[in-house]
């Protein structure tokens, strides 16, 4: 059995593999410019952040009743239950569905028929992350909030992801201080493509309590230090920065250095259909290519489930940890 961890950056749109994404478009009636899934695999090759963006958003046509959200959030839990996930924390984007006709209803309704029963079924406790998309308005972004207001006995927090570059933290203020009132815990994608100024608006500005990504911090020493004195999580997704040329290799990744400086860093697998990896086979990357130690990787296992926003259920989060920390590596895969 893998290491015992939580996943904390994980869009469910981007778990859809070809073989589903081909069953779904049968199922709706849905005609898909690829001749078979070897030929959509073939398309997963980006050039950068839009280039994925461009195909990601294309492939959601397939996605349409409860059933599809459903049979897309048991298929993604399975596979990370089997790669060791005990906890996922799970983004999902409502715009992208919304301006395709597909009702906030469907979409949550249909998530929370999985997630709802994941302990059960998977052995996987879930929290549900609803993210605004950048590249669209910021009032776009407060009617996703409105919207989602029936479902926030279901609905953890808030991000923010898509498209980085021109499209800063600040934009998305006042939405974020709406979320803020309603009790909403706060994330954001930052300092992937764009600057390392970006985290720190992100922090002062939207009152983040975690930074998705966050890899170019390490740009800004006194932002640095920042992180590490407030303890802020990163959650890095190592195989998804080679995918879209953030870094050129895995090899080349700052993840020993980010963690020599004391950053809380974690390790996720952001969209793994299109990426080529889950959560354990983002693990098992970074042990091989970075040559991290059992002890590096029970760090971030143990990072994994302190960032968790489980402070609702602490005693969970203690016993997640005790796994971590009896955790054997000798022969097994992380």
């Amino acid at each position: 059995m893998p290491v015992p961890k939580a996943e904390l950056h994980l869009h469910i749109e981007g778990t859809l593999e070809p073989e589903l994404a081909f069953a779904l478009a049968a199922r709706n009636g849905v005609d898909l410019p690829w001749a078979d899934t070897d030929a959509l695999r073939e398309a997963y090759r980006f050039q950068d952040l839009q280039s994925f963006l461009d195909l990601y958003y294309a492939l959601m046509a397939v996605l349409r009743t409860e059933r599809d959200f459903e049979d897309l959030a048991d298929a993604y839990l399975a596979r990370a239950a089997a790669q060791g996930v005990r906890h996922a924390e799970v983004f999902f984007d409502p715009q992208a569905h919304l301006s395709r006709g597909v009702s906030m209803d469907t979409v949550v309704e249909g998530l929370w028929r999985a997630l709802g029963r994941s302990t059960r079924t998977h052995g996987v406790s879930t929290r549900l992350i609803m993210c605004f998309l950048r590249d669209e308005s910021a009032g776009s972004a407060m009617a996703t909030l409105d919207a989602a207001k029936p479902y926030l006995d279901r609905i953890t927090g808030v991000g923010l992801d898509s498209a980085e570059v021109g499209h800063p933290p600040a934009k998305f203020r006042e939405v974020y201080e709406a979320a803020a009132a309603l009790g909403l815990r706060r994330v954001a994608h930052a300092g992937e493509e764009g600057p390392p100024e970006y985290i720190t608006e992100a922090l002062d500005v939207l009152g983040v309590e975690r930074v998705d990504h966050g890899l170019r911090c390490m740009e800004d020493p006194a932002l640095v230090e920042r992180l590490v004195r407030e303890r802020v999580p990163l959650t890095l997704c190592p195989l998804s920065n080679v995918r879209l040329r953030t870094v050129d290799t895995l090899a080349d990744h700052p993840l020993p250095a980010m963690l020599d400086a004391g950053l809380l860093c974690t390790v996720n697998s952001d969209d793994p259909a299109y990426f080529g990896g889950y959560a354990g086979d983002n693990f098992t990357a970074v042990r091989e290519a970075l040559g991290l130690g059992p002890e590096r990787l029970r760090e971030l296992a143990r990072n994994s489930f302190l960032a968790s926003f489980l402070e609702d259920d602490e005693e969970r989060r203690a016993r997640y940890l005790a796994e971590v920390e009896a955790y054997d590596f000798a022969g097994d895969a992380p």
